[in-house]
């Protein structure tokens, strides 16, 4: 695939996103604000975010933590090929970066606990 046919495909990919969120924006906003003003649901944003900063906190700590395996892990193989008495720690330097997730995991918890 040359440059020109992925940039080509990228900038098309980026118009049809917009076009349907735009479009979504469209026919899918009208209908909330058509009901009357009395009988509209109150919505306690607070609570939004808490849970937004929740997710967040846990999506962000897998997404460190996966990109940290990869890294790591890949290097901890390229290792134990070439000496494999070093196994123990090069699974160490790999449970040390699935730590991120386990300290996401617990934040998470402790936001979504204020609930």
């Amino acid at each position: 695939m040359t440059n020109f046919t992925f940039a080509h495909k990228v900038k098309v990919s980026l118009i049809l996103t917009a076009a349907l969120l735009v479009l979504s924006a469209f026919v899918l906003t009208p209908p909330l604000f058509a009901a009357e003003a009395q009988s509209a649901p109150t919505t306690d944003w607070t609570k939004a975010v808490i849970c937004i900063s929740a997710a967040a906190a846990f999506g962000l700590g897998a997404m460190g933590a996966g990109m940290a395996i990869s890294k790591v892990g890949a290097a901890a193989m390229g290792a134990i090929s070439e000496r494999p008495e070093i196994a123990t720690n090069a699974l160490i330097f790999i449970a040390l970066a699935e730590g991120l997730v386990v300290f996401g995991f617990i934040t998470a918890i402790m936001i979504l606990g204020k609930v």
